[in-house]
């Protein structure tokens, strides 16, 4: 049973109902025809790097008026804090802990080569495609390698962009490997990346505009991730060759342009759709892969990418669709990556595959129903400094190495003020959700990779040590927990 919070309380007179329109599939009354589905997605933004969450210097008109016009969630959750392991939330709408790439925190180089989402692995994409959809992949996979793995395997119609977890934004080379493709075939192109992404979405919007057949693309900029590069870095990026992690780049100033440039895209996907005269008919979503990293705001929250405070697993989350979304919704709903596959698949009156059900919830009644928020119980852990989290309701178990904590997330969104003795009889509660939970999925293993920053790069991690990549097995024990009477 959740845990009863303020929020239950003045929800329980509706929540009955919500539970039961989030359960299905159907339908709803007074739906036209079934709607084109844009996934917008960034890499490393963090949750206050937007203008509507509270940016003080980056000015995102596009992704503002996606808010405006639509939905804005204020307790958005990323599956993991890292890029590779949310992408196998968001593609399977399962915990990743259930496959065995989601063990890779990301997919890196020293992974062995059978590593990537298995073929015969429901999708996301695959899902809407038995629907009827046409589907796409503009920009990074970072979900297994080729021969073996790739999107054209896993659901994709077609696919242009790059397969590994960065790319330099004028070179299109990952540490000196050129890595552009367009579906499997490699490709040359000029152009600043965020730009050649923008610009390959339009034109596939431009040319659905007569077609019989609903499409969904994923749009997955690699902004703002590293190399920190704006449109106008071109000699920056022959500068530093192929060390594409460049913290001598790491300036302020061009993590600003490098989200500005990316809003501007979206702003001519947006109008993209507007000319074709599709725009009412299709769902737009933006949202980021995972907490921001240095060079990020995540006010009001602690933490980065590869740490599961909050401010490595908040994400911003926009999403409009005009005549079923109310605009200006601004939802308390809990939201996690692997609840959009449920929900795209019911607005596009497909099936979740039953043999892969999904963990997450359909979050259309919250949407377009204006449904109270109900509670959820989501599961995080992370394999670097042995970190494990649950929140239940408001509240939130923590573990960071030999150090366990409870927050009330809701009241302390900094995560300062530990309740674990204050509230002992609730840690347990949550410890012991989170051990039942973990029973069920995939153990860490040592081969897989983890990372995190250390105290020798970043220094307000003061005496982080760096991972040394070893599983830790903890017994299912959380730091500070009494034995049970």
């Amino acid at each position: 049973m959740n845990l009863v919070t303020r929020r239950s309380v003045l929800a329980s007179a509706s929540a009955a109902g919500a539970l039961a329109a989030l359960s299905g599939c159907k339908r709803t009354a007074g739906a036209s025809r079934t709607p084109n589905i844009i996934f917008l997605m960034a890499d490393d933004l963090g949750v206050a790097d937007i203008s509507c969450y509270g940016a003080p210097q980056i000015r995102t008109p596009a992704i503002d008026g996606i808010a405006k016009n639509g939905a804005r969630f204020t307790q958005a959750y990323a599956n993991s804090a890292v890029c590779t392991a949310s992408r196998v939330g968001i593609i399977t709408g399962r915990y990743q802990y259930r496959l065995r790439v989601g063990l890779e925190e990301p997919i890196a180089p020293s992974s062995p080569g059978a590593i990537g989402i298995p073929p015969e692995q429901p999708t996301l994409p695959s899902m809407l495609k038995q629907a009827g959809y046409s589907t796409y992949l503009i920009g990074k996979w970072h979900l297994g390698f080729l021969p073996n793995f790739g999107p054209l395997k896993s659901g994709y119609d077609h696919f242009w962009g790059f397969r590994s977890g960065a790319l330099d934004y004028f070179s299109h080379q990952n540490n000196g490997k050129h890595d552009l493709w367009d579906d499997d075939r490699e490709v040359e192109e000029k152009g600043y990346l965020t730009e050649l992404i923008g610009a390959r979405t339009a034109e596939i919007i431009r040319g659905n505009k007569q077609s019989d057949k609903p499409f969904f693309i994923s749009v997955h900029f690699n902004a703002p991730h590293w190399p920190w590069e704006g449109p106008d870095d071109e000699a920056h990026s022959k500068e530093i060759g192929s060390a594409n992690r460049d913290p001598l780049g790491a300036k302020l100033a061009t993590y600003i342009k490098m989200v500005e440039s990316m809003d501007q895209q979206i702003g001519l996907i947006l109008k993209a759709l507007d000319e074709t005269g599709q725009a009412d008919n299709t769902i737009v979503l933006f949202t980021s892969d995972n907490g921001g990293e240095r060079l990020s705001n995540t006010w009001p929250f602690s933490g980065k990418k590869t740490e599961l405070l909050e401010g490595g697993l908040r994400v911003p989350a926009v999403v409009r669709w005009p005549g079923r979304i109310r605009p200006g919704l601004v939802s308390e709903q809990v939201i996690i990556h692997m609840d959009w596959l449920p929900t795209f698949v019911a607005a596009a009156h497909g099936q979740v595959d039953s043999e892969s059900p999904s963990d997450g919830i359909n979050l259309l009644p919250c949407l377009t129903q204006a449904a109270a928020p109900v509670n959820r119980t989501l599961f995080w852990r992370y394999k670097a400094n042995a970190q494990r989290a649950v929140r239940d309701g408001d509240y939130k178990a923590l573990k960071i190495g030999a150090n366990g904590y409870l927050f009330n997330v809701v009241d302390d969104p900094l995560e300062r003020s530990d309740l674990k003795k204050k509230n002992a009889d609730i840690y347990r509660k949550l410890t012991e959700e989170w051990n039942a939970w973990n029973s069920t999925m995939l153990p860490e293993l040592e081969a897989s990779h983890t990372e995190n920053f250390a105290a020798a790069e970043w220094a307000d991690h003061i005496n982080t040590p760096a991972v040394d990549g070893k599983a830790i097995d903890d017994g299912g024990d959380w730091p500070g927990l009494a034995p049970s009477p």
